[in-house]
């Protein structure tokens, strides 16, 4: 019976040594924080690693992870300053930043971070108009992040980030702002079509302008060719008629040149007066026929001194 007992007490012992062995340690994952109370009173914050405690005095009070957490907060009706009713819902991102400031600081920091993005939330949007909600998305998340971060820094935690996911407003608004984006897609395209014909105008008239401009230069360049070509033209045959003239002259000083100039003169007279006889049906005479006389016998008498001529 002694020795029962003794096994038993023994056992006892052992397992109240275990206990007290366990109680002694704490193991802290990585990225965890650990509130120590002794006696009830705050004692220190464990991080991730081994550590031991006193045993029925010292006591884990409060664990947190150290890691941003996502939270939803749930759809809410704002009223925008225009009076339009929309629903908003988003998502938050929050990390723990100061363990014992999270433990002691506020109740349920979790539920109070929700709470507080929506009263934001609210706030922000009551100042805005409805189409300002849907271009500033931006705006909005700075602004919630902003009053969130300075209300949560007694909390010991601190707001990353804040999104909105969702702007709904009512079917009657959400069918008004239909229209309204048709109309002004009908708008833009009716605009781009008047543009393009406006646009194929200026290109059309721009052409014409073009064309008559081309036109007119090519008909300046014509004429301008034809005037140079018959100045040229002029030109040789003065330079012809001049050099004819001065062989002429000089051929007149030689002796029997005056007479071949006489006889050249008559002839051409002769033939002159042919011509004209040829175009016309009617018998042309000249008013002094001494004229023709005087040159035939100019001709004559050239042709007899230049052939008695030795």
């Amino acid at each position: 019976m002694n020795t029962s007992t003794g096994y038993i007490i023994l056992g006892g012992l052992a397992l109240f040594t275990i206990t007290l062995f366990l109680k002694c340690i704490l193991i802290v994952p990585q990225k965890k924080a650990t509130i120590i109370e002794r006696l009830g009173k705050y004692s220190g914050t464990l991080l991730a690693g081994f550590h031991l405690l006193v045993p029925f005095i010292d006591r884990v009070a409060y664990v947190h992870t150290l890691k941003e957490q996502v939270i939803d907060v749930p759809p809410q009706t704002c009223i925008t300053k225009d009076n339009i009713q929309v629903e908003v819902d988003g998502v938050l991102y929050v990390q723990v930043i100061d363990a014992e400031r999270a433990s002691y600081g506020i109740d349920d920091y979790y539920a109070a971070t929700i709470n507080m993005a929506q009263t934001t939330m609210r706030s922000i949007l009551g100042q805005m108009q409805l189409d300002k909600t849907f271009e500033e998305r931006s705006e909005i998340n700075h602004g919630i992040v902003k009053a969130l971060d300075e209300a949560s820094a007694p909390w010991g935690t601190k707001v990353t980030r804040y999104e909105v996911k969702n702007i709904i407003p009512p079917p009657s608004i959400k069918d008004a702002m239909e229209k309204y984006m048709r109309a002004e897609r009908e708008k833009r395209a009716l605009i781009a079509e008047s543009e393009g014909i406006k646009q194929a105008e200026i290109n059309k008239a721009e052409g014409e302008r073009q064309a008559v401009i081309n036109r007119s230069e090519g008909e300046k360049q014509r004429r301008i060719n034809e005037a140079e070509g018959q100045s040229r033209e002029i030109e040789l045959v003065a330079k012809a008629t001049a050099e004819a003239l001065l062989i002429v002259s000089q051929v007149a000083v030689k002796p029997g040149g005056l007479d071949a100039v006489s006889l050249r003169i008559a002839e051409s007279y002769i033939k002159e007066f042919g011509k004209l006889a040829k175009q016309n049906n009617t018998m042309i005479v000249p008013t002094n026929l001494a004229d023709i006389a005087s040159m035939i016998g100019i001709g004559a008498k050239a042709l007899q001194a230049s052939t008695s001529r030795p």
